[in-house]
């Protein structure tokens, strides 16, 4: 299963839970990704799993669009899943 996991007020209001969630999902065989609004010219810090950077699109399209759907999401800001920014 993939999962999806924000970046922005999610891993970072945790990380240390995250990171234990993260390696518990991978020794499961699941794919855990990061899935951020940012621009790529926003990088995020170097992790232990992909960034997938949707440049302010609406998250769940753009997974969609690069042939990558998420069986799960995990985000602060759930509305961002469906909505672009303004």
């Amino acid at each position: 299963m993939r999962i999806a996991l924000d970046f922005d007020g999610t891993y970072t209001r945790d990380p240390l839970l995250w990171d234990r969630f993260i390696g518990d999902a991978l020794d499961q065989g699941h794919e855990v990704v990061i899935v951020t609004m940012r621009h790529e010219t926003e990088p995020l810090p170097n992790l232990t799993i992909p960034a997938i950077y949707t440049g302010r699109k609406s998250k769940v399209a753009h997974m969609a669009r690069i042939g990558k759907p998420v069986d799960i999401w995990i985000d602060d800001e759930p509305h961002w899943l469906l909505s672009d920014s303004a």
